[in-house]
């Protein structure tokens, strides 16, 4: 039977047991510590780290196996501990159980049982370490769902993305805050053999430099105030997987030497630690920084930089791919109109042409969240030029989306220029409550060029029984 290998302390104060046990559990690939006496097990329980603990429940000497269980749940609560005993009783039972024991097995006892009650209660501790992962992730997850993208710079991104997935190879990804970096490293990690272990993500610019070094590397019980319990770092749990470093830019100098040795030896030593602990994890790291120039204003290792530009993975801006735009709103549109129970909202053509034309200085990111504030207060199934502008005040026309510049793939003036005629008329028409002759003096134009406006974009007044009075105008 196949099991992850694991490090196991087998305690019992007769050698004979601990001599089959170790034959047992190192056949099946485990690494096995033995200990012939309680005193001795919690000593090596508060010197190291073990994944499981296989514990005789009556020993000589004053520390028995419920002590034992006791203490491991006390120095390390994420390992794994099983009670062997001869005189299994439901009382026993039930009180190893309460105590954090995954199971009770009774002498003697069948070598392969043994092994598969081994391999289940590590894929337990597995399965646990993966689901509270999980629980964290999802609390940081970009709430976009898929990386969506059709655009020639896009194309090359998703091609370089399906061949460095199958292999090794540390990824760094320079992009802007927003353009999808997390998407890409998760992507990667999604296609690669990895795809089954932990995807793990840690914020360098996050957290001070000694609560991240525990983060990563863990730390033992005592080695610094407020470490109570061993803790296994986040380099350790995703072993087999991945682990993404997001803003490796803003690592402290301390974690940079520590995550070097990671890349060159992959190994580490936890806060504390005596050993160095082997890890087979692949790094994937990404940075909106220049990393290259933080190298030369002397802020980050270049050694450690060479180690991690294995492979670069350049994110394009939002605005170089205008062509992307409707893809994303139409994506988004979908998503956030679901989630509302509502039906899919349109786009007007001049809304999408100032979408499209807009800076999005936020990325992807910005979209999505302009998207998803139109959902929910778009008083109609369309969503109309006015609708969007008091959320594109980024802009330097105060929210009618004219870029700042000029882009270099240029611009449909004729259409921008129409769609903010159109947005105008409306608006005056919607303060003048729909009498026209105001909302022409609002606009300073007399009446016949009010309704050739009007005519012209199709936008319906409403009651026309002020009609010749706005014609009484027109000689004016």
């Amino acid at each position: 039977m196949e099991a992850a290998p694991a490090k196991v302390l087998v305690v019992d104060d007769e050698r004979g047991m601990r001599e089959v046990l170790n034959a047992v559990l190192g056949g099946a690939g485990h690494s096995v510590v033995e200990a012939k006496s309680g005193e001795e097990a919690v000593r090596l329980i508060g010197s190291d780290i073990f994944d499981l603990v296989i514990t005789d429940l009556k020993m000589a000497g004053p520390i028995g196996g419920m002590d034992v269980l006791k203490a491991v749940k006390d120095i390390s609560p994420n390992t794994v501990v099983i009670v062997l005993t001869a005189y299994a009783t439901l009382e026993v039972g039930v009180e190893a159980v309460k105590l954090g024991a995954y199971d009770v097995l009774t002498k003697p006892f069948n070598n392969d049982h043994v092994e598969l009650t081994v391999h289940k209660a590590l894929d337990a501790k597995r399965l646990t370490a993966e689901n509270l992962l999980l629980k964290r992730e999802l609390k940081g997850l970009a709430s976009f769902e898929n990386f969506i993208g059709a655009s020639e710079s896009m194309l090359k991104v998703f091609t370089l993305i399906h061949r460095v997935a199958d292999t090794n190879s540390t990824v760094l990804i320079c992009g802007e805050s927003g353009t999808g970096k997390e998407l890409v490293a998760r992507a990667i990690h999604d296609n690669s053999p990895r795809r089954d272990r932990s995807f793990v993500t840690v914020n360098c610019g996050a957290l001070p430099e000694p609560l991240l070094e525990s983060e990563l590397f863990g730390h033992m019980r005592g080695s610094f105030t407020g470490a109570v319990a061993n803790k296994e770092g986040l380099f350790e749990v995703a072993d087999g997987g991945t682990v993404f470093l997001d803003e490796i830019a803003d690592a402290p100098p301390g974690i940079q030497v520590k995550l070097l040795r990671v890349l060159q030896e992959r190994e580490f030593r936890q806060i504390g630690g005596t050993r160095n602990i082997k890890v087979d994890v692949r790094i994937i790291a990404a940075t909106n920084k220049d990393l290259a120039k933080v190298v030369a204003q002397g802020l980050f290792r270049e050694d450690l930089y060479y180690r991690l530009d294995v492979i670069p993975i350049i994110l394009p801006p939002l605005r170089s791919r205008p062509e992307d735009i409707p893809l994303l709103v139409h994506h988004f549109l979908a998503v956030f109109c679901r989630k509302a129970n509502k039906p899919v909202l349109k786009v007007a053509p001049a809304a999408m042409r100032v979408l499209k034309q807009y800076e999005w200085r936020g990325n992807v990111r910005e979209l999505e969240n302009v998207m998803e504030r139109v959902v929910a207060l778009a008083p109609g199934p369309e969503i109309t030029l006015n609708d969007l502008a008091q959320w594109l005040r980024g802009s330097s026309s105060g929210g009618l989306g004219i870029p700042a510049d000029l882009p270099l793939e240029g611009l449909d003036l004729e259409g921008l220029i129409n769609g903010i005629e159109r947005d105008l008329l409306v608006k005056a028409l919607e303060r003048s409550g729909g009498v026209k002759k105001e909302a022409a003096r609002l606009l300073k134009l007399n009446a016949r060029s009010f309704r050739y406006r009007v005519d012209k974009y199709g936008i319906k007044t409403g009651d026309e029984s002020n009609e010749g009075s706005d014609e009484s105008e027109e000689s004016d």
